[in-house]
């Protein structure tokens, strides 16, 4: 199966689309064109790949190219061949005169809905704040995601560049407000900092994913505590090769995770940076990571238990899961 539970929605912009936006509301074309604007040439850091990401900002000052891009982006993940998808944004960075935080929220409903009577495909969104906002404005978000629960927002995260806003402690209260709206929860966490990272994410925010946790593999003592708790690792191997997080994508640590017995899923972060979607990544698992076919179930069946989904959603992808397993559909 294919269940994609991290990837970013300023990710996942087409270069035809940024341009055609762009042209229509006399944004400058970037020097070398939108396809180098968005697409990252190979590793860098997460502050180089975040400013890559953060080239699409200026495409979202409409409300109807919010809705326009989330469509596109859940009927792109369908056209991949996905069962599912989780897709992320941060609605703030898109908010303003004229465009409140919920009215972006809003519209990104709007696409996600109509990207899924297009495709066929369920998907819901995950609201997230962003480390360098200030407390107010994540609350704001948070609130905001609150509300448009039930309408498709599904999630709340916190993302941003850990490497200069590594500290947690501001964002306590919006994780309090999704979480009494009933949100799933997450946060992205020791993909830039220390393992120790994802457990205070854990234990401040109550997440039960965390977003990359690279380094959670560097101690062996979060890597332990991680396994315990059953906390899942949302793994993007190419993403973190062009963060910085990692060496190499064969040096992934999906692999130390895997043998800690810590429940991971698949995600493919920003697969318009770095030019591989979520059926690249689940290769990457199998033929240079070492995961086997029991170990690629178990990733199916960990991420129909860890979606933030409805009941309905959840026993759908659950029959054909089974059926899979089975034979009884060709996947």
């Amino acid at each position: 199966m294919l269940i994609n539970l991290h990837s970013h929605l300023e990710g996942r912009v087409r270069p035809a689309t940024a341009a055609d936006i762009a042209r229509r509301h006399g944004v400058p074309e970037p020097d070398g064109g939108w396809t180098d604007a968005i697409q990252l040439a190979g590793p860098a850091d997460l502050t180089v790949y975040l400013t890559k990401v953060a080239a699409t900002y200026p495409l979202f000052g409409d409300l109807d190219d919010v809705a326009r891009v989330t469509s596109e982006a859940v009927q792109d993940a369908a056209a991949d061949g996905l069962d599912f998808l989780e897709l992320r944004f941060g609605p703030a960075t898109h908010a303003g005169p004229g465009r409140s935080i919920d009215d972006v929220v809003a519209a990104a409903c709007t696409g996600l809905r109509d990207g899924v009577a297009r495709s066929g495909m369920a998907a819901g969104l995950v609201v997230a704040a962003l480390r360098h906002h200030d407390i107010e404005l994540n609350e704001a978000v948070a609130h905001a995601a609150a509300r448009h629960g039930g309408s498709g927002v599904v999630g709340f995260d916190l993302a941003g560049d850990e490497l200069v806003f590594p500290d947690l402690a501001p964002h306590t209260t919006p994780f309090a407000i999704a979480a009494a709206a009933g949100l799933g929860l997450t946060c992205h966490a020791a993909e830039a900092a220390a393992g120790t990272a994802a457990r205070d994410a854990v234990e401040r925010f109550g997440v039960t994913r965390i977003g990359h946790g690279a380094h959670v593999a560097d101690d062996p003592e979060v890597l332990a505590w991680m396994a315990d708790s059953g906390t899942v690792i949302e793994v993007c191997p190419t993403s973190n090769w062009f963060t910085g997080a990692i060496a190499s994508v064969d040096d992934h640590p999906a692999p130390v995770f895997n043998r800690a017995g810590v429940p991971l899923v698949l995600g493919d972060d920003n697969p318009m940076q770095t030019l591989s979607s979520l059926p690249a990544e689940r290769r990457i698992l199998a033929e240079r990571l070492g995961f086997s076919t029991a170990d690629l179930e178990r990733l199916d069946r960990t991420s129909i238990d860890a979606a933030f989904l409805d009941d309905s959603t959840r026993t759908s992808l659950s029959t054909r899961h089974a059926q899979l397993a089975d034979g009884s559909w060709a996947d």
